[in-house]
């Protein structure tokens, strides 16, 4: 059962990011025939294409590899100038790449039609180039609110999940209890798993937590306990043990003395731990998870190259990866089967995979917005730097070409070899040494 959920979980996560593709593309291909740009192609994939339709005058299809999608829009350059002779400053082998661009975007023009991108005021072309990574976002939005607040989030509930059978100090490293060991109140007081605490010491409780802070303030003292168990309430005895447990700060990080030491402090200790539940949140709560996580996800790709290279390091060396680092697909497919597979009621497990393609999507919102041809926001930029040179041209009476985009190929060949370079690396890293849950 175990390696079907695994499976399930994985053909979740791949039918969900085909999903992401997709309306990454419908939000290019909406407001690019809202304007009136001719578009020729809607296919999900690349290479050879495997089925397609044809609807009015654009072809709709899947292709081979399932690594993207694409929409192909007539004049998404404007045509080379004639006559004009390839630079003296280029490779053979990049003038024949510029060449090769130049005669693909020729074929998307029909003469006499001015149904293209590259004749489109600026914002409407800026428009169009960012509809992709906002749809990715309004999906990020939606996935959020499903998972936070139409499922909820785990929280230790009041219901006993289980009680220790001694106390042992935080400060020795081991988990058996031996025969010098005190035997902890809960399970001298004769509390079981199921029981659920109603009160503490005259205080109702709803969470855990408010069950957890009186324990803990009251080393040495009494404390009578409400249970409900097996729906009659009673009236047991608890006093918490005084027992260590490490300070730590606000990230949750141990705190540490002057001699680099843990330090600690003294509570009170009980012995039980709460069964998790899922709770329901606000309606404002994954959106704001959602505008988060999207500055984390910023900063990871500001650092990108660097993570990479600490993502080989590890690779090669063994060690534990950041849990925070970079996914390949293989990675975060990974990631899907094991949250499918983990012991734990199945709404939890929908839940977090539905978290886990909401990460995607943020990925996939940040990732395009990078100002590097093909890359969604280098199309952004060229439009930008488009109508920057029209507005000089106007103030100094004379007309501007248009910017030839094809001329950047060159670059964009660089970005792609580096991309696939990264996106090899962290596949080898995801199959090799992945990411650990726990």
């Amino acid at each position: 059962m175990t390696a079907i959920a695994f499976l399930i979980g994985v053909l979740v996560l791949v039918i969900g990011l085909a999903v992401s593709i997709a309306l990454h593309e419908v939000g290019h291909l909406l407001p690019a025939k809202l304007f009136g740009v001719r578009v020729g192609q809607y296919m999900i994939g690349f290479g050879p294409t495997l089925w397609s339709k044809r609807v009015g005058e654009t072809e709709y299809g899947f292709k081979l590899l399932p690594l993207g999608g694409f929409i192909s829009m007539a004049g998404m350059y404007p045509p080379a100038p004639e006559g004009e002779k390839p630079s003296k400053r280029r490779s053979r082998f990049f003038a024949t790449m510029v060449q090769d661009a130049r005669d693909a975007n020729a074929e998307t023009l029909v003469e006499g039609d001015d149904r293209v991108f590259y004749k489109l005021p600026v914002w409407k072309r800026v428009v169009v180039m960012l509809g992709g990574p906002v749809m990715n976002l309004l999906l990020a939005f939606v996935l959020s609110a499903v998972a936070v607040s139409g499922i909820g989030v785990a929280v230790a509930t009041t219901t006993v999940a289980s009680v220790s059978e001694c106390v042992i100090p935080a400060s020795e490293n081991r988990t058996d209890c031996t025969s010098g060991d005190p035997v902890a109140p809960a399970a001298a007081a004769g509390i079981r798993p199921g029981d659920v605490i109603v009160s503490i010491d005259g205080q109702a409780v709803s969470t855990f937590a408010e069950a957890a802070a009186i324990i803990q303030d009251a080393p040495g003292r009494a404390l009578p306990v409400v249970i409900e168990r097996d729906g009659t309430q009673q009236t047991v005895t608890i006093t918490p043990q005084r027992s260590d447990r490490a300070v730590t700060d606000a990230q949750g990080q141990p705190v540490r003395d002057a001699a680099g030491q843990p330090e600690y402090e003294t509570v009170g200790f009980a012995g039980l731990r709460p069964q998790q539940g899922l709770e329901p949140q606000p309606i404002w709560v994954g959106p704001e998870a959602t505008i988060q996580q999207v500055g984390a996800v910023a900063q990871i790709m500001t650092q990108l190259p660097v993570r990479i290279y600490d993502t080989a390091a590890d690779l090669v060396t063994g060690q534990p990866r950041d849990p925070d680092g970079p996914l390949s697909v293989v990675g975060a497919g990974r990631l899907a089967g094991e949250y499918a597979a983990v012991d734990a009621p199945i709404l939890a497990r929908v839940q977090s995979i539905i978290g886990l393609l909401a990460g995607l999507n943020i990925a996939l919102f940040v990732f395009n917005l990078i100002p590097l041809l093909p890359l969604d926001g280098g199309h952004v930029v060229v439009a930008l730097w488009d109508g920057i040179k029209r507005a000089v041209a106007r103030l100094r009476g004379t007309v501007a070409r248009p910017v030839d985009a094809t001329r950047l190929v060159p670059v964009t060949f660089v970005v792609v070899v580096l991309l696939i370079g990264m996106g090899g690396v962290l596949f080898l890293a995801d199959i090799f040494n992945p990411v650990q849950l726990l």
